[in-house]
């Protein structure tokens, strides 16, 4: 079983990586893209849970782990 998390910052924190990116794509003829927010990606691979407890254990994680709960955010998918 596996596990996918994304991970971004809050909608309410500052993004200067995004901003930075944003005016990159500009600058190579993206003028369209009015805004780009980055995040993180992970891939958990889970063996020897149920799905009800595949989904808690990446909770726990994502909220311990993988995010600092001040200023992101996150959501996931358990996959079969």
């Amino acid at each position: 079983m596996k596990a996918h998390v994304w991970v971004m910052l809050k909608s309410t924190v500052l993004d200067p990586q995004g901003q930075t990116i944003q005016r990159a794509l500009s600058s190579l003829g993206h003028a369209k893209v009015q805004g780009v927010r980055q995040g993180k990606f992970f891939v958990l691979e889970l063996d020897g849970l149920s799905r009800a407890e595949a989904q808690s254990e990446v909770e726990r994680i994502a909220k311990d782990v993988l995010t600092n709960p001040v200023i992101e955010e996150f959501r996931f998918e358990v996959l079969d």
